[in-house]
């Protein structure tokens, strides 16, 4: 059997209780196995020509690659910005983590 291929998929959400509601309905719906929610962090970024400042709250999701096009989907569905955050980034990890995620996301 090949390995799994882990992603962390990176994106932003705009307070505390979207990001943890994300969070576990992607869990919830074994989109992810594991969904990380840092605590506020201030964004700057040029929006339709202005430089924008925004508080933002970092989410880090643990899948695999196989779930990459539900997770958009449901992200999408989910989130309040026009263009979201989406940026996913191949992952090593040992076999027995692995497994996990692609337990967890079956």
């Amino acid at each position: 059997m090949a390995p799994t291929e882990i992603v962390i998929v990176l994106t932003t959400a705009p307070d505390d209780e979207r990001a943890e509601a994300w969070a576990r309905t992607l869990v919830e719906e074994r989109l992810a196995a594991c969904v990380n929610v840092h605590r506020s962090m201030i964004s700057f970024y040029r929006w339709k020509g202005i430089v924008e400042r925004d508080a933002e709250r970092q989410v880090v999701i643990k899948t695999t690659r196989e779930r990459l096009p539900a997770i958009e989907e449901r992200l999408r569905a989910l989130h309040p910005y026009e263009l979201p955050e989406l940026v996913v980034i191949a992952a090593d990890s040992s076999d027995a983590y692995g497994k996990w995620v692609a337990d967890e996301t079956s």
